[in-house]
């Protein structure tokens, strides 16, 4: 298997970095619908081998291709809204920026509820960090892909996105 066919969907790869960027953002909504359906099955059935396996993949996702994500942005979304000289874009770079940091306090804390579940533990869920986190989460996904991406991607040229795919898969690539 490729590289880029582990951080992809179908025909979408490093060659279109801001395409794979939005190809992300469902995947990161599935994992997010996880963490809903979770919450409900806990509620009714408890740790199960399900909720266990459940914990496992948002683990997996949001400690793993989450981080990668984040940074794509913070490197090559960010720096072309704050360089664009429009004051909103601008405004835009720095709330995104925030989002993200907000979110991975968030992560961490809802991490070590699912790392118990994942582990057997039969620890509290926390409703109201959960619903901050998904809610946050989808809240930031709908502005990156209404505003941010489509202001980021202006004026990119083949070169640009070239080099931009290039350094994304380096980075993984470690």
């Amino acid at each position: 298997m490729r590289l880029d066919e582990l951080y992809s969907g179908p025909g979408v790869g490093f060659e279109a970095p801001m395409a794979m960027l939005a190809a992300c953002h469902d995947r990161v909504r599935r994992t997010l619908d996880l963490i809903v359906r979770l919450q409900s099955h806990l509620a009714a059935q408890g740790v199960t081998d399900q909720a266990r396996s459940a914990a496992t993949d948002i683990l997996r996702y949001f400690d793993i291709a989450g981080p990668s994500h984040h940074e794509d942005e913070a490197r090559h979304v960010l720096p072309r809204l704050r360089e664009s000289g429009l004051p909103d874009l601008q405004a835009l770079a720095d709330r995104l920026h925030d989002d993200h940091d907000a979110m991975q306090q968030d992560w961490q804390l809802l991490r070590n509820t699912l790392i118990a579940i994942r582990d057997g533990g039969t620890p509290v869920w926390p409703t109201d960090l959960a619903h901050r986190y998904v809610s946050r989460y989808r809240a930031h996904l709908a502005l990156e892909e209404q505003v941010a991406f489509p202001a980021a991607s202006h004026g990119l040229d083949a070169a640009d996105e070239a080099a931009m795919g290039r350094e994304m898969a380096q980075r993984r690539l470690g």
